[in-house]
């Protein structure tokens, strides 16, 4: 747990009880503060409750009184509605921060590094910090990635804080040091929390601001969002690296045939990397390098290290094999633009998807169905699904989870393709039958290890 001495005495409200505000609340406990507690969900109040967090109804409190808030990124506070309780609370003129913040004000010393960007955050930052590790630096990594801000270890005073931001984290932080800044890609996600694509690009792009003298800013120059900030960072005069998959860039990181190259020279084959499938991951790697380079390592360290990679749970992983199929979560592939990274990854797909829609749904991927066999679709997104594949790939409506590991398992065993997959990249987030995409992807592991003995179907 990371203190918080600084908010001793003081009266803070914590909206949202997930796993960030259920650690803030711990840590404010422990720091001594006046600490009032909310969830808009029954259940999340009582857990809460049980271990010992004192709820208090936002209704019934004078905001006005409060030193600050502590909010959940999950919960809207401007776009498409802001929640009540943030309207009365900047009415009220009261800071509305996330746990980043708190963490940025109790490590103001500490070397922190940000990853932000639409997809690939999450393998970036177990990456740097598995970099870091490997070259005998201290590191943490979390944030929106599964360890909350505030339940990192404390680290020496040399060690790295490696932390994934969402676009929601980015709009309620304010005081970050970063030594580095990461910004992989920029597409259609969450437009609106943020009021369409100008909002959520000026939300990723705060990542920068935060940037230290003589800080990195690491950007991917493949798309035309990041094109810009990269030719406004450079007038700007800020240190910045860039990264690509599609172009060899003769100054800056690249790997557009899976080598990854430094200003040109080649440094490692990533195809050989087997936790680093795809030009996505190609992608991840270069900017990884390229900031653990910012940080002083050498190439040939940093080279061993990508090597060590164990890989990411939810996202491209192996979880069984079964009569000669391989079966993938990939359950954090919760947008089109994710999916995609992992269907041309593979050529012959038994291909799971489905859950609560998000924007655009799956008609992106229609250059790939080629590469499906058959659809399984589950949860809410099911007919939107079966009406975009109508005609062009084979589907079953299946409703749960379950039962599309079933039908996946019969129909794959019985095709016996060489080299085909069941995929589970659902282009969805798990809400309507799942508390987490993580929870979504402990299942899938839990039913397909079930039977991955090879035993009869």
């Amino acid at each position: 747990m990371i203190p918080v001495p600084f908010l001793k005495g003081k009266r803070v409200l914590v909206m949202g009880l997930g796993k960030s505000g259920t650690a803030t609340a711990r840590a404010l406990l422990a720091a001594g503060a006046g600490v009032m507690a909310w969830d808009d969900s029954e259940a999340g109040r009582k857990a809460a409750a049980e271990a010992g967090i004192p709820i208090r109804d936002p209704a019934q409190i004078p905001l006005e009184k409060a030193d600050l808030v502590v909010w959940s990124p999950g919960i809207p506070h401007t776009h498409p509605q802001p929640h009540p309780v943030a309207e009365r609370v900047r009415a009220a003129g009261v800071p509305l921060v996330c746990d980043v913040e708190l963490l940025a004000l109790a490590k103001a010393g500490s070397r922190i590094l940000a990853v932000t960007g639409t997809n690939g955050k999450s393998t970036t930052t177990t990456l740097l910090a598995h970099v870091l590790a490997e070259a005998g630096i201290a590191a943490a990594a979390g944030g929106n990635l599964g360890t909350p801000a505030l339940d990192l270890p404390e680290l020496p005073g040399d060690g790295r804080y490696v932390l994934e931001l969402s676009s929601y984290q980015l709009e309620l932080t304010n005081s970050l040091k970063l030594g580095v800044a990461i910004l992989l890609n920029v597409t259609p996600d969450h437009l609106g929390r943020h009021g369409g694509m100008t909002g959520y690009i000026a939300a990723k792009r705060r990542v920068f601001d935060y940037l230290t003298p003589g800080g990195a800013a690491v950007i991917s120059v493949d798309d035309g969002p990041c094109r810009s900030i990269v030719a406004e960072l450079s007038r700007m005069g800020v240190r910045v690296v860039k990264v690509s998959v599609e172009s060899v860039l003769s100054e800056g990181v690249s790997a557009p045939e899976g080598v990854l190259l430094d200003n040109a020279k080649p440094i490692c084959d990533l195809k050989e990397i087997a936790n680093l499938p795809g030009r996505h991951n190609w992608q991840n790697a270069c900017a990884v390098y390229a900031a653990a380079r910012a940080e002083g390592l050498a190439p040939k360290v940093i080279a061993a290290a990508l090597a060590t990679y164990p890989g990411l749970g939810h996202r491209q992983e192996l979880v069984g094999s079964d009569h000669g199929i391989d079966w993938i979560n990939d359950s954090k592939a919760t947008n089109a633009d994710a999916v995609e990274k992992a269907l041309v990854c593979y050529d012959h797909v038994y291909w799971i998807a489905g859950g609560q829609a998000k924007e655009g749904g799956i008609a992106s991927l229609e250059k790939h169905f080629g590469r499906v066999q058959h659809a399984f679709l589950i949860g809410e997104a099911s007919e939107a699904f079966a009406a975009t594949l109508e005609g062009k790939v084979r589907y079953t409506r299946c409703a749960t989870l379950d039962k599309a590991v079933a039908a996946a398992r019969n129909l794959a065993v019985s095709d016996a393709i060489p080299g085909a997959v069941v995929l589970l990249s659902p282009a969805c987030a798990s809400w309507d039958q799942f508390k987490s995409f993580e929870d979504r992807g402990d299942t899938f592991r839990a039913l397909v290890q079930a039977f991955s003995d090879g035993g009869a179907v």
